[in-house]
């Protein structure tokens, strides 16, 4: 669930993008975000995206299954466009046509800003 709607119950297309980037990266961990645990217990899907982002280590989120029959660096394009779309404001995220894009070429890809829900708390 977007941020906006969560907190304020405004909904817009940039809400789906927010979603769609949840999914991207439940398909490349290969868990779901909602339940998602990790040694950290404080941080969500997102929050362990972003940590893994800023410390260079994307591929870390990856399930093993998937890193043993995959292209890795369009792995790694998954989930930089999935942190593009799960910006903590709506008008930092892509429209959903600029993710098609995005997900069908090799342009250059924009750094993601901080992503919204990146703990636990944050959500309650």
């Amino acid at each position: 669930m977007a941020p906006e709607y969560a907190t304020d119950g405004l909904f817009s297309i940039k809400s789906d993008v927010f979603s769609f980037g949840i999914l991207m990266l439940e398909i490349a961990c290969g868990k779901k975000s909602r339940g998602f645990y990790h040694t950290d217990q404080s941080l969500t899907l997102v929050g362990q995206a972003w940590k893994l982002w800023n410390e260079g280590k994307p591929l870390e989120l990856v399930d093993p299954f998937l890193g043993k029959s995959c292209n890795l660096s369009e792995v790694t394009r998954c989930i930089h466009i999935s942190l593009l779309c799960v910006q903590q404001h709506p008008e930092d995220r892509p429209s959903m046509s600029s993710v098609v894009l995005m997900l069908g070429s090799e342009i250059a890809l924009p750094q993601p800003k901080q992503p919204g829900f990146l703990d636990r708390q944050e959500i309650r």
